[in-house]
């Protein structure tokens, strides 16, 4: 990993919003570019850029959040130590509309951890969280955010979840991410964040899916562990896939 490009990454706060139909296989991602202020698109030849993806670190999933990950915090200094290692930093936003069809709230007579049908799939009930616009939704505030080149937003469709940062539940829909990744030039991904046994396990099997060299910094992640032992079957099942498991020690750069 080399820093070389930084310069160019950690100046820019932009945010990608990918709403659903508006990135499919067809069409390549885009990413606000505040010097130009102009959608541009970037081709970079050869997949080198070495890329971190930082999934979900947001304020309600940390201690005292709607849908507190055990630890979660912990996670923080981790990605504020490894962003300055790579050419690009990436981050996923949970993004909910307030009636989102997971919440709990939105099925009078169920609880939270109850399983439903949801637009024709097996859904776990959630306490409301990551609703658009709210201090739940946003990001740490430890967080070093000037360092991250782009954010993408999933679980906008109050229809379906969306655990991966690539596609929804259903894989019907694409955030953009591939797409922009690709873009981008990005060889290996880096990945980590919030939670390890559902956003992160489901978002490293679809990096994997879609081609590219996937190592998930396993200190750079906690789990919710409904039933004990979930991180470390998640963990399994991404090494299964063909993603490294690394601790962030053990990186370079």
């Amino acid at each position: 990993m080399t820093g070389g490009q930084l310069s160019v990454v950690s100046c820019q706060w932009a945010v990608a919003t990918w709403y659903h139909g508006r990135a499919t296989g067809n069409e390549r991602g885009r990413v606000w570019d505040d010097r130009e202020s102009s959608f541009k698109k970037r081709d970079l030849g050869e997949a080198t850029v070495e890329t971190l993806l930082l999934i979900d670190l947001q304020n309600d999933f940390l201690p005292g959040g709607a849908l507190a990950v055990p630890g979660g915090d912990q996670t923080i200094p981790v990605a504020n130590r490894l962003m300055p290692r790579f050419d690009l930093v990436v981050a996923t936003q949970d993004w909910h509309p307030a009636n989102h069809g997971s919440f709990a709230s939105q099925h009078p007579g169920r609880r939270v951890g109850d399983i439903i049908q949801l637009d024709g799939l097996e859904q776990m009930l959630w306490p409301d969280h990551c609703v658009q616009g709210t201090a739940g939704a946003d990001f740490s505030p430890d967080l070093q955010r000037d360092r991250i080149r782009a954010v993408f937003h999933k679980g906008t469709d109050p229809r379906i979840d969306s655990y991966s940062g690539f596609y929804d539940n259903s894989h019907r829909r694409s955030t953009g991410l591939a797409e922009y990744l690709r873009e981008q030039g990005v060889g290996n991904l880096y990945i980590m964040g919030l939670a390890t046994d559902y956003c992160v396990k489901f978002t490293v099997l679809d990096a994997v899916a879609a081609g590219f060299r996937v190592s998930v910094v396993t200190d750079g992640c906690r789990a919710v562990n409904l039933k004990e032992g979930d991180d470390q079957r998640a963990f399994e099942a991404m090494r299964a896939a063909g993603a490294d498991l690394v601790t962030s020690d053990k990186m370079r750069g």
